[in-house]
């Protein structure tokens, strides 16, 4: 890919952008595309409903963290 392209594509005057173009791009970046069918859309309510168990879970896992350190700070001399 010619630094005139990457130039073009990092300042948005690139005006046509194809598949093996865009997956060298991607190939550069350290990225992969994949095609797969969407996920479903989510409610507010549901998507309200995940975000809330994910940071529970979240915490969980930060107080399993904080009590071993405190289990290792008392063994400690």
């Amino acid at each position: 890919m010619s630094r005139t392209t990457i130039s073009q594509l990092e300042t948005g005057v690139f005006s046509e952008l194809g598949i093996r173009k865009f997956a060298q791009v991607c190939e550069r970046l350290g990225l992969e595309l994949q095609v797969r069918p969407p996920s479903p859309k989510l409610t507010l309510h549901e998507a309200y409903t995940r975000n809330r168990q994910e940071r529970q879970a979240a915490f969980k896992e930060t107080d399993g963290i904080l009590a071993q350190m405190r289990t290792a700070s008392r063994k400690a001399p």
